[in-house]
């Protein structure tokens, strides 16, 4: 099964779906995401990528409110705080301020600009 993502006019991931094998393969039964896209298009319209499940490729796979970013080639994840930056080698979203790495539980504190530990979820 492959899944595929729709996107809005923004490149941002309005739902996915599975699609059966048989409805992405070309004459020979290779996958072709082209196929795929065609097939989601020609059945619900719009603008589709293919995600995968396993994040084996496009870093991870797509959730509604992700972005696609064609240049990376990735789906990003919603912008988690407006001082995160992302990184483009691994499109994942990182702090100004790297967490403290001393094994206690930490927030982010958009307003500091700061880590802050946590107690939350230790008894």
């Amino acid at each position: 099964m492959a899944h595929f993502a729709q996107l809005d006019e923004n490149n941002v991931v309005l739902q996915v779906i599975v699609v059966a094998n048989k409805d992405t393969a070309d004459a020979n039964g290779e996958e072709k995401e082209h196929i795929g896209k065609a097939f989601c298009e020609k059945l619900l319209g719009g603008n589709w990528v293919q995600t995968s499940y396993n994040g084996n490729f496009r870093k991870r796979y797509a959730g509604i409110g992700y972005t696609y970013n064609e240049t990376l080639d990735a789906f990003i994840t919603p912008k988690p705080f407006p001082s995160w930056n992302l990184n483009t080698e691994t499109c994942d979203w990182q702090a100004p301020v790297p967490m403290p790495d001393d094994g206690k539980r930490y927030r982010w504190n958009e307003e500091t600009g700061s880590w802050v530990e946590t107690n939350f979820g230790i008894a």
